[in-house]
């Protein structure tokens, strides 16, 4: 990746906060940000390439006119989609984001043929497997938010009843991006030391609930969902990419035989790197754990047989 060049398509809360993070980062050489709400991406690029002024290292932040600006990317993260309202079914949801969906994703395979794709949009994982079938590419290309912000609140839920240090604490949380999620605090250390060797079993099962709860606790609070923790994980995963960390996240991916399936996104902890998704890494799981992944991995395949039903891949 030699140009650095970052498309965000949906400049609404979470994705101007990854914008403002990556430009205060300096992660990038450009950012340009795109929304069907006419004036806003092009104001919010206005506001934050003011305040890059004050960043050790300059970014380009600008507004697309159209989806074809989004052009020429290395990554393109895509946020875009609408929430859950009234009485609307999941199967209306699963309807709606994946023909917006569709659409974003085929101006990216036009405008910007050698990125990687970033889905941040909900259902996250039926999402990520939406973009897989309409680009066609490698598995290593499409991506979707997951664990990543999921292990950052699990963390969080770990500093906050040990005190012990948040850069310290080890994250990871496999499964879908909704409430079959798996978070495995029992697989983690704070510094060098396991988790279970700190806690007891029961603040296990604690930590345990509230990661899984962690996103409703903010709506609870803010009315609406939160978008700094999110913001924070997308900047996080794009690095590791522009760097060529080979930084190990846990993140959305399709999987070809890993974990036993086949022709399914969902969470599991890999390698980020120039590539994308450089490697799977394949834990050992437990029965217990084995039967949980079970359940997660066929609730995404419920909505990815939902969209079947109803024709949307032909």
């Amino acid at each position: 990746m030699k140009s650095r060049k970052v498309g965000i398509v949906g400049a609404g809360a979470v994705g101007a906060t990854a914008a403002y993070t990556l430009s205060i980062m300096g992660t990038c050489h450009e950012i340009i940000l795109f929304d069907i709400a006419e004036g806003v991406a092009k104001g919010k690029a206005i506001d934050m390439a003011q305040a890059s002024y004050y960043s050790q290292q300059g970014t380009i932040i600008t507004a697309a006119e159209t989806p074809a600006d989004i052009k020429d990317c290395d990554i393109v993260v895509i946020t875009a989609g609408v929430p859950r309202k009234g009485d609307m079914t999941r199967a209306d949801l699963l309807m709606i984001n994946a023909k917006i969906t569709k659409q974003v994703v085929e101006n990216i395979k036009e405008n910007s043929p050698d990125a990687i794709i970033i889905c941040v949009s909900n259902p996250l994982d039926v999402m990520t497997y939406v973009t897989k079938q309409i680009t066609g590419w490698d598995n290593n290309r499409i991506i979707g938010l997951a664990g990543a912000l999921d292990g950052s609140r699990m963390a969080y839920q770990i500093q906050k009843l040990t005190g012990y240090a948040a850069n310290q604490t080890g994250s990871l949380v496999i499964g879908d991006h909704g409430e079959n999620m798996i978070p495995l605090p029992q697989k983690v250390s704070v510094g060098d030391i396991p988790l279970t060797e700190l806690i007891s079993p029961s603040q296990m099962a604690g930590i345990i609930e509230r990661t899984k709860f962690g996103g409703a606790e903010i709506v609870k609070h803010l009315g609406t969902s939160g978008y700094y923790g999110p913001g924070r994980a997308i900047a996080h995963m794009v690095e590791a990419m522009l760097n060529d960390s080979k930084a190990i996240v846990s993140c959305c991916t399709m999987l070809d035989g890993e974990y036993g399936y086949k022709d399914v996104a969902v969470g599991v902890p890999i390698v980020l790197g120039a590539k994308g998704v450089e490697k799977i890494i394949e834990l050992e799981l437990d029965e217990e754990t084995k039967e949980k992944f079970a359940v997660s991995v066929n609730s995404v395949k419920d909505g990815i047989d939902i969209l079947k039903e109803n024709n949307f891949f032909d």
